[in-house]
């Protein structure tokens, strides 16, 4: 029976004022509209360097508000104590010791230390499918921004590594104050970013660079891996942002370098010039954005000051505790993550890789299945499904200035064994009732510590892990003296019992 056009016309006005009147819903992305992902990667930026991680100076507004839109993990952790390790972990999904890539590249040179290092690999191998490898067959956009450090020729960079553009993505390890280069203030004498007008500052010229790539791409999906210079040294910032701290900065607090809590927030207007530019461009709620740091704070100093803080963690960049490899990290994708969220599980950085891979509709390739270190994050992140993992691992048969000598380690839920090469004993941590690495169990412990060790030295041999070999040149007159004073070392247990 036909509707007459009276009748017709009251009910398409009745559909018309239950429409106008229901609340506005949130629609979920289309599966088929592929999600952007940046991947902003901060250097040495120590896990409590935010005001979201429990900073008593540093201000970081954008960062925090990130975290708020995502979910921020307590427990996050960089491959290695130092960066080219962790950045090559994060391309590829691998532990730094299955790429025999276990240092910064070049590494600190100690002929006369009790042991000698491995032979290791000074770059990110060709050979390896890089996650921009990956993304760009899926039909991603790619481009590199910023700080690369994974080989000193240039077929090793960026553009040879699956990356369509490159921006200041070269050999060096921070901003080049060489042959009339002002590191962080143009000229830059970099060969991968054109010099801007005199004095340009560094982190927002590529905080731009950054943004002119989100905008020519606002139509089809795009990857960037967006690895800030900053907060590496040298400590250089804008003269009236590091006034602001110096009135802010007071005798007694855990940070007080008013330079580097410029540098952070200089880091932290770089994000938000990204957020901006997602949002101004439409992109903002179908972007992954990940923030990351590659190790723990570099405390060092500046003259008489400390660089920064990792309390309550002990020590910091290049040393073997928890203060050079627990870092920040924050996963925001406004149109599928749940905002406010904080996770404890233990995660580390070849996990990006499969996870990344696996939020854009994408997976590991199933002949490199095998070879991948990292676990899906993607359940966790979505749903909130804890993954199976058994251990977290770190090898470093290196020295390093800021206090690691040759080391191995092991996570393995809240316990974590050391094993220094040079010392005939170990030494075991309660992570959940000593965060500060305090208080040495292995003696008392043993039964745990047995465990650790017998699953650390398994992985080593899985991952084939190079050694470090006694030093034949070895003089303890000429070696150095490493890293700062600890505390004291109850009675440990000895490898052997």
């Amino acid at each position: 029976m036909r509707m007459k056009p009276i009748a017709l016309l009251l009910v398409l006005t009745l559909v018309v004022c239950l429409a106008l009147t229901l609340p506005e819903q949130k629609t979920s992305v289309a599966p088929s509209a592929k999600p952007n992902v940046i991947l902003f990667l901060v250097d040495d930026l120590g896990w409590t360097d935010l005001s979201s991680y429990g900073s008593d100076l540093y201000q970081t507004p954008n960062v925090d508000a990130l975290a708020k839109s995502g979910i921020r993990f307590t427990d996050a952790y960089s491959a290695c104590t130092v960066c080219s390790p962790t950045r090559a972990s994060l391309m590829t999904g691998k532990y730094p010791a299955q790429l025999r890539c276990t240092d910064w590249i070049e590494g600190h040179k100690k002929p006369y230390a009790k042991l000698q290092v491995p032979d290791w690999t000074m770059n990110l191998p060709l050979s390896e499918y890089t996650l921009a490898e990956a993304l760009k067959d899926n039909g991603y956009a790619t481009a590199h921004v910023g700080k690369w450090h994974l080989g000193e020729t240039e077929n090793f960079w960026p553009e040879n590594q699956g990356f369509d553009l490159n921006r200041a993505g070269w050999k060096m390890g921070q901003p080049n104050s060489q042959g009339g280069g002002k590191g962080y203030f143009s000229p830059y004498n970099n060969p991968r970013l054109t010099n801007g007008p005199d004095g340009e500052f560094l982190t927002e010229r590529l905080a731009s660079e950054a943004s002119e790539f989100i905008r020519a791409n606002k139509d089809k999906p795009f990857f960037l891996n967006y690895w800030l210079y900053q907060v590496h040294t040298p400590l250089q910032a804008k003269k009236e942002t590091i006034d602001k701290y110096k009135a802010l900065a007071k005798e007694g607090k855990h940070h007080t370098n008013p330079t580097y809590a410029a540098m952070v927030e200089h880091m932290d207007d770089a994000l938000g010039m990204v957020v901006k530019t997602l949002r101004e461009t439409g992109q903002y709620d179908n972007t992954i954005l990940i923030f990351y740091s590659d190790n723990g704070g570099l405390r060092g100093n500046q003259g008489r000051k400390p660089i920064t803080d990792n309390y309550p963690l002990r020590s910091g960049k290049g040393d073997v505790f928890e203060g050079g490899v627990r870092v920040p990290l924050i996963v925001s994708w406004p149109a599928q993550i749940k905002p406010g969220r904080v996770s404890n599980v233990p995660v580390i950085s070849p996990d990006m890789y499969p996870t990344i891979l696996a939020l854009t509709g994408g997976r590991v390739k199933p002949e490199l299945t095998s070879t991948i270190d990292g676990i899906n994050l993607s359940e966790l992140i979505l749903a909130n499904k804890t993954p199976v993992r058994k251990a977290l691992f770190w090898h470093y048969p290196h020295y390093h200035t800021e206090g690691a000598r040759p080391y191995s380690a092991v996570r393995m839920g809240d316990w974590k064994l050391i094993e220094v090469f040079e010392e005939d004993s170990l030494q075991l941590f309660n992570l959940k009732q000593d965060i500060g690495e305090s208080r040495n169990l292995a003696s008392q412990q043993t039964t745990k510590t047995k465990e650790l060790y017998a699953a650390l030295r398994s992985w080593r041999e899985q991952v084939k892990a190079q050694m470090p070999t006694a030093n034949p040149n070895y003089d303890p007159a000429r070696a150095e003296n490493w890293g700062a004073a600890q505390p004291a070392k109850p009675a440990a247990a000895t490898k052997n019992d």
